[in-house]
């Protein structure tokens, strides 16, 4: 974020946060409020499918979550993967194009939002919306290989035993070079299921020089390992060992096990600690559908949240099945920050 003289290196977070006063807001979950707005994601594109189908509506969710208050939003590229797009038939250009346009769409939002705060008189709460010029990062998401195979398996990271640190390289390489390029301010791989992905995309961030901060983060089940069974502490040690990932954590898991695990964090590494817990509901891998009546509500959600910023979280917001609302309540939560005053105002 050049307006706030952020620089786009390993300081990236660090600087961010001392801007924000300490901690940081994310957004919540982008497919659950993009069929509130009517899109129809029964596709092994999930969310993507709406970068073809319905770009205004990823463009209205990303406004929504702004105005609800996050500081970072998170690109509609989860599920979104060349190889996805191509076999649905289309070429290779204009799949990387594709790539660009979710990154492109979170930008405009984040314009079209600045542009709104500057029209407005007010600082802070008006309107029920969130109108305040601060540090607004663009987070590109790479969801998982077992994501774009949308069977599931990035919720067991079970790959298979033929599955290696060199194929899931070769797989995610151009589509993180597309994303990089497209000018989001980092990278965020989410919902990493097993350390051999973990060290794929450190070995990429290396190999390849991108010239971008990162986060990593893991899903658990149990609150102890990575969904896979590997150690948590393990996968942790790769993303600290990497200096381009700017801050590690744990998204897409129930929020009963979240102060656990950021404690178990905070044991291997020096760097932000990143949550994002879904709202706790089970998914039904075979339905292709969320589990009712199996999450917690969102006061309960919202209860935990300044327990895990006392223990150590300082980037914070929601995945799965939590929404703006979610995301508000956060907001005021973490309302007692004391932003550091910007260098350079928009």
């Amino acid at each position: 974020m050049e307006a706030f003289n952020i620089p786009a290196t390993p300081s990236l977070m660090k600087e961010f946060l001392r801007q924000t006063g300490g901690a940081a807001v994310i957004d919540g979950g982008l497919a659950t409020e993009l069929e509130r707005h009517g899109a129809d994601l029964n596709d092994p594109l999930w969310s993507a499918k709406c970068l073809l189908t319905s770009p205004h509506l990823i463009r209205s969710v990303h406004l929504d979550y702004l105005e609800a208050g996050a500081d970072i939003i998170i690109t509609a590229s989860y599920q979104a993967t060349i190889q996805g797009f191509e076999a649905k038939g289309f070429s290779r250009e204009q799949s990387e194009s594709l790539l660009k346009k979710s990154v492109e769409i979170a930008i405009e939002a984040r314009q079209m939002y600045y542009e709104g705060c500057s029209k407005s008189s007010g600082v802070g709460i008006g309107d029920g919306k969130v109108l305040k010029k601060r540090p607004i990062l663009v987070a590109a998401s790479v969801g998982s290989y077992g994501a774009y195979l949308a069977d599931g398996s990035e919720y067991s990271g079970n790959y298979g035993d033929a599955m290696t640190v060199k194929a899931l390289k070769e797989f995610h390489c151009r589509r993180v070079q597309v994303l990089a390029e497209a000018g989001p301010d980092l990278i965020a791989f989410e919902t990493v299921p097993n350390k051999i992905e973990a060290q794929a995309y450190a070995e990429l961030l290396e190999e390849e020089h991108l010239k971008i901060p990162a986060w990593f983060t893991f899903n658990s089940k149990d609150g102890i390992n990575v969904v896979s069974g590997d150690s948590l502490h393990q996968c942790v040690s790769i993303a600290e060992s990497c200096k381009q990932v700017v801050a590690v954590g744990i998204n897409c898991t129930p929020p009963r096990f979240i102060h656990d695990l950021i404690l178990a964090i905070k044991k291997v590494t020096t760097k932000p600690i990143v949550i994002y817990p879904n709202s706790g509901e089970r998914y039904d891998a075979d339905r292709k559908e969320w589990v009712q009546n199996t999450g917690v509500k969102d006061e309960d959600f919202i209860s935990y949240v300044s327990k895990w910023y006392e223990v150590g979280a300082s980037l914070l917001g929601g995945c799965c099945r939590t929404t703006p609302n979610t995301i508000k309540a956060i907001y005021k939560t973490l309302s007692h920050r004391s932003p550091a005053t910007p260098k350079q105002k928009l």
